[in-house]
């Protein structure tokens, strides 16, 4: 199955983690549209940048926040079941992501 249409759900990280996730990506959202006034109001590039490195970064957190829950939850799981096909999916994303 190709996983960008998995309609399953999987349960790899816990409630309080979803919501602190959910809590960065609408911080990070905030940030995207303070990044289209600046560039509507024509602020200055250097004051641009740095709020585009901070949502980069913040992007950073939460991709290895994901990362983190699938390795210890999917793969885990995963490997205690003998199925290694989703260590061969993350390695491939892992490839595609550098």
């Amino acid at each position: 199955m190709n996983p960008q249409n998995r309609t399953s759900r999987v349960r790899c990280r816990t409630e309080d983690t979803k919501k602190k996730l959910i809590a960065r990506l609408r911080r990070i959202e905030g940030q995207t549209r303070a990044l289209q006034q600046m560039i509507a109001e024509d602020r200055a590039c250097i004051d641009i940048l740095r709020l585009v490195s901070s949502v980069s970064g913040a992007l950073r957190g939460v991709w290895t926040e994901v990362l983190n829950d699938h390795l210890r939850g999917c793969i885990r799981d995963s490997l205690e079941h003998k199925d290694t096909s989703l260590l061969d999916e993350l390695a491939d994303l892992l490839k595609k992501a550098r």
